[in-house]
């Protein structure tokens, strides 16, 4: 932008900005798009809205009769279309004004729900591989307009020129680009043939390719979509979507499901993803707006819970953004995206309804993203519940499956809370699922909508307790002295110690405590440390009574029972310490630094003793 003008204007006077041509070309052209690339889409785009407007003047025509011819030599990148091409008027409208508004540009802007994009803006983008841009045109609406020429260059200049009819015999408009030496990247012919196969495959008009050897003219969009093909019956028109699929994405889909939402034009198909995908994580989909490819990765097409498909769908009436690379969120693309996600449940509803086998595959694969839209969905879960796995003290099965052989079904809250007592639980014949995974503590709770006759309760360490056994009178008395040193040494751990008999005997002990407890536990031994100050009392007003961790002693265990029988004070704690730190161990969960400082000088000790012992 230059400078503004610094003479005194009289008080409240309106001014005009002054704007830098060179400065605001070089911004929409370099910084508007994410690739040079785009120079081509751009010129495609501009082709196809000059051949509707074409058919417009002509309705009954057929739409292979006016067509696009692209020409790459390495010297010069032409595009050529049939189209309606432009009045030395309309290239000054349309190429060489930019953010004008006019009362005839509106009426224009009115009429272009049929056309991709907007005339000027898109043809900036040509400026990313060439410093000047040449079009000749000669308007279809008068039949003997003359043909105008437009120059553009990248400092913002231009010059428009009236020829003869005979400069352009035939309705239509030619762009002409000389690269620059830094752009053969995207202007080699090869490189302008794949660019074109790129984002107009789609194309409803012919567009077709010629390298300048002399040979015929390539065609570049040789077929219509797969969808909008004819096929001899619903099994191959099922294989040519697949093979489709797969062509796209790189991938043999698990199943396609066709998409058709005539409300807004919109044809596709939903490829289901072979394998797992990490939760959360959303696959780009490919977007046409009226054949040409708009994006590979709209994510908003889809709701955030289905990343476990990948869409490639043609749309008629989806707004693109400024730089046509991505969808303008509004109530159009949220109505589609509501209208694709119960196709999806559609899908799943019908599996589950009559393909068991591939549903179970499905789930297989997919179980996360399901269950997440379980969640939210109580249609998806009355269908699916009682098809998902999950972990259980049964091993990995579906809840369907678990409910017939536990009529009370236990959750826990914590993945290494169901590490602690799977192995104590499913001898003590309780069922427990294992609640830490993402949405499944959830789920299984909502279990009893489906199965009344099924009560589900979180996992209390009471519960468990109860379940084990007691040893006799007579053996807790002769083990008093040393469960008394064991509570002792575990004191700093803020740990009880029970004897208990249990299964399976190979486990000398089971450490219970919760993550939560532990939390409270910190919070209290903070508020001590911080006692007197304001975060001691802001701690202190947090403070709940915390439950202690419990160690529990397998009696049945042979290990157990002889330690029980030491009467030597420092060889007890000792063992009552390596007995902590291997249940503690056994938990899978993360230890403490004093923990794993116990169990090193517990080894240590134990291996010092039975040294002294030997000698």
């Amino acid at each position: 932008m230059t400078l503004p003008d610094t003479t005194v204007d009289p008080a409240g006077a309106d001014r005009t900005f002054q704007v830098d041509l060179r400065g605001l070309v070089d911004l929409l052209s370099h910084h508007l798009y994410s690739s040079p690339r785009v120079y081509l889409r751009e010129l495609l785009q501009n082709a196809v809205d000059a051949l509707t407007a074409r058919h417009g003047l002509a309705p009954g025509a057929p739409t292979d009769a006016f067509g696009i011819r692209l020409y790459a030599d390495g010297s010069v990148v032409r595009v050529e279309d049939d189209g309606v091409g432009l009045t030395e008027a309309d290239v000054h409208t349309f190429l060489a004004t930019i953010g004008r508004s006019s009362k005839r540009a509106e009426r224009i802007a009115e009429q272009r729900a049929d056309f991709i994009g907007q005339f000027g803006i898109g043809l900036l983008s040509c400026f990313l591989v060439a410093d000047e841009i040449h079009v000749l045109s000669r308007s279809a609406r008068t039949p003997d307009a003359p043909a105008v020429e437009w120059r553009g260059r990248g400092d913002g200049s231009y010059t428009v020129r009236t020829l003869p009819a005979s400069a352009r015999p035939r309705p239509g408009t030619t762009v002409t680009l000389t690269p620059r030496a830094d752009a053969g990247e995207w202007t080699r012919p090869a490189q302008v043939h794949a660019l074109a196969r790129h984002f107009g495959s789609l194309l409803r008009h012919p567009v077709t390719f010629d390298d300048g050897t002399g040979g015929p003219g390539a065609p570049v969009n040789p077929e219509a979509a797969p969808w909008s093909r004819t096929y001899p019956t619903p099994g191959a028109r099922s294989r040519a979507l697949a093979a489709y699929g797969e062509e796209v994405f790189g991938f043999k889909p698990l199943d396609t499901i066709e998409l058709d939402l005539p409300a807004v034009g919109l044809k596709g198909i939903a490829c289901i993803l072979p394998e797992a995908v990490p939760a959360g994580r959303r696959h780009g989909h490919r977007v046409h707006v009226k054949g040409m490819l708009l994006s590979e990765q709209a994510e908003e097409i889809l709701p955030e819970w289905a990343f476990f498909v990948r869409c490639v769908v043609d749309a008629e009436s989806l707004r693109p953004t400024a730089s046509r690379e991505s969808l303008y969120e509004d109530d159009t693309l949220a109505a589609v995206r509501d209208a694709l996600a119960e196709r999806l449940r559609a899908w799943i509803a019908r599996a589950a309804a009559s393909d068991p086998d591939l549903l179970g595959r499905f789930l297989q694969a997919h179980h996360l993203a399901v269950k997440s839209l379980a969640v939210h969905d109580d249609e998806i879960l009355r269908m699916l519940l009682l098809w998902l796995p999950f972990e259980t003290t049964d091993g990995h099965a579906t809840l369907d499956e678990f409910a017939r052989s536990h009529r009370t079904v236990l959750v826990t809250s914590s993945v290494e809370e169901f590490r602690q007592v799977a192995a104590i639980a499913s001898a003590a014949g309780l069922g427990v699922v294992n609640g830490g995974y993402t949405y499944d503590r959830e789920l299984v709770h909502r279990l009893p909508e489906i199965r009344p006759e099924v009560s589900v309760a979180d996992l209390d360490p009471a519960t468990l307790t109860a379940h084990l056994d007691p040893v006799d009178r007579e053996t807790e008395l002769a083990a008093a002295a040393y469960l008394a040193q064991a509570r002792d040494a575990l004191a700093v751990f803020d740990c009880d110690v029970a004897l208990r008999t249990f299964q399976p005997a190979s486990a000398p002990a089971l450490l219970l405590d919760s993550r939560e407890a532990r939390h409270e536990r910190t919070r209290s031994q903070l508020a001590r440390e911080q006692q007197g100050g304001i975060w001691g009392d802001i701690l202190g007003a947090l403070r709940q009574e915390a439950p202690r961790a419990q160690l529990i002693l397998n009696q049945l265990n042979p290990l157990v029972r002889t330690a029980v029988t030491i009467d030597e004070p420092e060889l007890a704690r000792t063992s009552a310490e390596a007995l902590y730190g291997q249940a503690a161990m056994l938990s899978r969960r993360p230890l403490r630094p004093a923990e794993s400082s116990l169990i090193n000088r517990s080894f240590l000790d134990l291996l010092a003793h039975a040294l002294r012992k030997d000698s």
